[in-house]
């Protein structure tokens, strides 16, 4: 099994920038693919970011603005989230993916208002 912890959410203004971080531990598989998720209130929970061994990808409301990245040495993921918008205003999930397998953080709450 893998656990996954996330931190760095908080609540921060229009424009400003804040980094989460997501710390794996268990039976990390190598060729996982590792994310990031987010659920606002009343919506579906949805893809923000992921990245693996050829890359990343992002959704498109978030490009050009987060970066996905990891250090696989210390079984850490972050998501760098600049220019922040109140539409960012969610919880964020880190997600571990091994073939069939998925594993879920307890979530973050982000919160973007003047």
């Amino acid at each position: 099994q893998v656990q996954l912890v996330e931190s760095g959410g908080g609540l921060v203004q229009p424009g400003w920038s804040l980094r989460l971080s997501c710390a794996a531990s268990g039976s990390i598989r190598s060729g996982n693919v590792m994310g990031w998720y987010r659920q606002a209130p009343g919506k579906q929970r949805d893809l923000v970011a992921i990245i693996f061994s050829g890359g990343s990808t992002y959704a498109d409301s978030v490009k050009g603005r987060f970066t996905i990245s990891r250090d696989n040495a210390e079984n850490m993921v972050y998501l760098q989230m600049n220019s922040l918008k109140p539409e960012d205003t969610a919880v964020y999930y880190c997600n571990y993916r091994f073939i069939t397998y998925n594993a879920w953080g307890q979530g973050t709450q982000v919160t973007v208002s003047p």
